[in-house]
C-alpha cells in the first residue's frame, strides 16, 4: 500500500505570516521614503535642520496609522497577484483614516510634533498611496505581461458584463488567453464603439473583418446569446478566417465563470421559449414515477429531471445491466430493476410492489438498420414490450401513462418505425379504465446513443473521410434535456388519448451538418464520402401525418388527430405480425401507409 508523503515544508512556502511580515517592512520602507521625499519637496531638496529632528517622531506615527488602518481593512490578506480596483480603494480609505487621525492628533497636541508643516502630510498622503498602491498593483502588471507571451490570442463578441468578467479572468491568468478587442454585436451597445472596458477597445459589428486585419486573432469567446441563423452566419465567418478556437462564456448559478467550447450541438439547439418548469414541478412533485428504458438516453435524462423536479420515489427499470448500474450511480436513491419489457409476468410484478402514479415508457429498439436486420425482435420489444407496459399500468390503475414515440411513426419506411405507429395506435385505441394515456412523438435529439453528430467528430478527428447516406439526407434535432422536459411539460397538460407533437423547428440538412462540423473541428481538408441510403431509411422524416393537429397552450407542443382502430381488431392484427412469417405484411396491415424507401 502507498505511503502517502506529507509535502516538504520550506522556508518560501507562501503563508499569511508570511505575507503580513513581507507587506508590513515593504510598507515601512515605502513609507520612509514618500515622507522623506515630502519633506524635500516641501523645501525644494533642502530640509532645514530643525525639521530633521523631528522628522522620526512625525515617521513613526505616521507608519504606526497607516500600518493599523490598512491592517483594520484587510489589505494584509489581499493575494499580491489578484490585486483589484475594491482593494486599492480599501488603501486610499486606509490612507484617508490615517491622515485623519494624525491631524487629530496634531490638533490637541501640537508640540508633539512641532516643527512640522501641514503640507507635508498632505505631500506624503498623495505620495504615500501612489508608492503603496502603485506596489501591489506591480505584480499583476508583470503577470499581465507575462502572460501575453504564453496565452492565445482572444477577441469577445458581445460588450457585456460577461466580458468585464472574462477580461478580469484573462488579466489574472485564470484562462490562457489575452484579450486583443471587444465586438459590440447588438445593437444596444453600439453606442460603445470606440471607448474601452478595462482598457480594451470595443469595435462595431460591421468592423469584424478590420478586427481580422489589426489582430492576429486565434480564438473567439461569445458572451450573449443568438439566434441559430445569426450564430450560425458568425461561426462561418470565424472559420472562414480558420479560428476553430471558439468557447461560449457563462456566468454560472454560483456566480463562478466559465469558458465552455463551442459545439455543433449549439448550432442546431432550438431553445423552445415556452418551457415551463412550474408546470412540470407540480406534475412530478411528490409522485412515484415508473421509468423504463431508464438507462437510455432519453430515459436517463428524463430520469434525472424527475430527480430535479422532486420526484417522491423513481423506480428505474432497463435490461442493460451497465445502463442502469450507471444512472444509479447518478440517482442513488432510485429504485433499479434489471427487466426485459417483454417479460409480463416481472414488469407486472414491479408495477404492482412499487404503485406509481406515472408511467414514462422510454424503452424502445430505435436504431433502424438494425430493427431492419431483426424484425421479429425489434418487433417484440417495441409492439409487445410497449402493449405489456400499457396493460400492466391500466390493470394497477396507474394514473398517467405517458408513451415516447418519433418522427419515424409518420408514412414510415421501416420497421422501427412501423412498430412505434403500432404502439401510438393501441395507445389511443386501448380502453384506460381509471389511468390516461398518451403518447408524445419527437424527431432526433443530440447527445443520443447513435446519434450522427458523435459519429461525424470521430471520423474527423481520425483525419476522415466522413460518410453519409445521401446528399439530400434531412432530419429535425433538438438538445435532449430540452426534449424531455417538453415531453414532460406535454404529459402534464394531458388529459388522455392524445398524440403531442413536439416543434422541432426547422430540418437541418446533413450534408450541410457535415460541411460546417468539418470548419468548425478539422485543420486540415475532410472529404465527404455518400455511401447509399441504408435498409429502412427514408431522406426525411415528418412529424405529423396532415395538417390536422391542435393548438395547446404552448407553441412547442400540438395534438395529432387521433386514429380510431377497434381494439380488438388490432390486438388480433397483433397477434398475426407475431407468429407472421412476413411482418412487413403483417405491420402493412395495421399501419396501412408503411412502405419500404424507394431505391436512391
Amino acid at each position: 500500500m502507498p505511503v502517502h508523503k506529507e509535502p516538504k515544508y520550506s522556508i518560501l512556502s507562501p503563508s499569511y505570516t508570511k505575507r503580513l511580515l513581507f507587506f508590513l517592512g515593504a510598507d515601512f520602507l515605502l513609507f520612509f521614503v514618500s515622507l522623506h521625499f515630502a519633506y524635500a519637496l516641501r523645501f525644494d531638496f533642502s530640509i532645514p535642520p530643525e525639521y530633521v529632528s523631528h522628522f522620526y517622531v512625525v515617521f513613526f506615527t505616521l507608519t504606526f496609522l497607516k500600518w493599523s488602518s490598512l491592517y483594520l481593512l484587510n489589505v494584509y490578506r489581499i493575494t499580491w497577484r489578484y490585486f483589484s480596483l475594491h482593494n486599492a480603494i480599501q488603501i486610499l480609505i486606509g490612507h484617508i483614516l490615517a491622515a485623519t487621525l494624525f491631524y487629530f492628533i496634531f490638533s490637541i497636541d501640537p508640540s508633539l510634533f512641532a516643527p512640522v508643516p501641514r503640507s507635508v502630510i498632505a505631500i506624503d498622503f498623495i505620495l504615500s498611496l501612489l508608492l503603496v498602491g502603485g506596489f501591489r498593483l506591480s505584480k499583476r502588471i508583470i503577470l499581465e505581461q507575462q502572460n501575453k507571451s504564453i496565452t492565445k490570442p482572444m477577441l469577445i463578441i458581445g460588450s457585456n458584463h460577461k466580458s468585464a468578467a472574462l477580461i478580469k479572468s484573462s488579466k489574472n491568468g485564470d484562462v490562457p488567453y489575452t484579450i486583443q478587442a471587444i465586438i459590440a454585436w447588438e445593437p444596444s451597445d453600439f453606442h460603445l464603439h470606440g471607448s474601452t472596458i478595462d482598457s480594451i477597445q470595443v469595435y462595431r459589428k460591421n468592423q469584424l473583418e478590420k478586427v481580422f486585419k489589426l489582430f492576429d486573432i486565434s480564438s473567439v469567446a461569445i458572451t450573449i446569446d443568438l439566434p441559430q441563423t445569426e450564430l450560425r452566419s458568425l461561426i462561418d465567418q470565424l472559420t472562414a478566417h480558420n479560428i476553430h478556437d471558439i468557447h461560449h462564456f457563462v456566468i454560472l448559478e454560483n456566480n463562478t465563470s466559465s469558458l465552455r467550447e463551442f459545439s455543433i450541438e449549439d448550432l442546431l439547439a432550438r431553445h423552445p421559449k415556452d418551457l415551463d418548469s412550474k408546470t412540470i414541478e407540480a406534475f412530478i412533485r411528490d409522485k412515484n414515477v415508473l421509468i423504463t428504458g431508464a438507462g437510455g438516453s432519453i430515459g436517463s435524462e428524463i430520469s434525472l429531471q424527475c430527480h430535479r423536479f422532486g420526484a417522491k420515489n423513481l423506480i428505474l427499470i432497463d435490461h442493460s445491466e451497465f445502463n442502469l448500474y450507471q444512472i444509479g450511480e447518478k440517482i442513488p436513491s432510485a429504485e433499479l430493476h434489471l427487466c426485459n419489457i417483454i417479460d409480463y409476468g416481472s414488469l407486472d410484478q414491479i408495477i404492482q410492489n412499487s404503485s406509481p402514479d406515472i408511467v414514462i415508457h422510454a424503452a424502445a429498439y430505435k436504431h433502424v438498420p438494425l430493427c431492419e436486420a431483426n424484425m421479429q425482435t425489434a418487433i417484440k420489444n417495441n409492439v409487445i414490450g410497449s402493449r405489456n407496459v400499457i396493460d400492466s399500468a391500466i390493470a394497477h390503475n396507474v394514473q398517467k401513462v405517458v408513451i415516447i414515440s418519433t418522427d419515424k411513426a409518420v408514412r414510415p419506411t421501416n420497421v422501427m418505425g412501423a412498430t412505434k405507429r403500432t404502439v401510438e395506435l393501441y395507445a389511443q385505441n386501448v380502453n384506460p379504465r381509471n389511468s390516461e394515456i398518451v403518447a408524445v412523438r419527437f424527431g432526433n435529439v443530440l447527445g443520443s446513443s447513435g446519434s450522427v453528430i458523435p459519429k461525424f467528430k470521430s471520423q474527423i478527428e481520425s483525419g476522415g473521410p466522413v460518410t453519409l447516406t445521401h446528399p439530400d439526407i434531412t432530419r429535425y434535432f433538438m438538445l435532449i434535456n430540452e426534449a424531455c422536459q417538453l415531453v414532460l411539460q406535454a404529459a402534464a397538460i394531458a388529459r388522455g388519448g392524445e398524440l403531442f407533437i413536439l416543434d422541432m423547428g426547422e430540418s437541418v440538412k446533413i450534408a450541410d451538418l457535415a460541411e460546417t462540423m468539418i470548419r468548425l473541428y478539422a485543420t486540415e481538408p475532410i472529404e465527404i464520402v455518400y455511401t447509399g441510403l441504408r435498409p429502412g431509411e427514408k431522406l426525411y422524416e415528418e412529424l405529423l401525418i396532415d395538417e390536422s393537429e391542435q393548438k395547446t397552450a404552448f407553441e412547442s407542443i400540438m395534438i395529432a388527430r387521433s386514429t380510431l382502430y377497434d381494439i380488438d381488431r388490432l390486438n388480433e392484427d397483433i397477434a398475426l405480425l407475431i407468429d407472421s412469417s412476413d411482418p412487413r405484411s403483417a405491420l402493412r396491415r395495421i399501419v396501412p401507409e408503411y412502405s419500404e424507401p424507394a431505391e436512391s
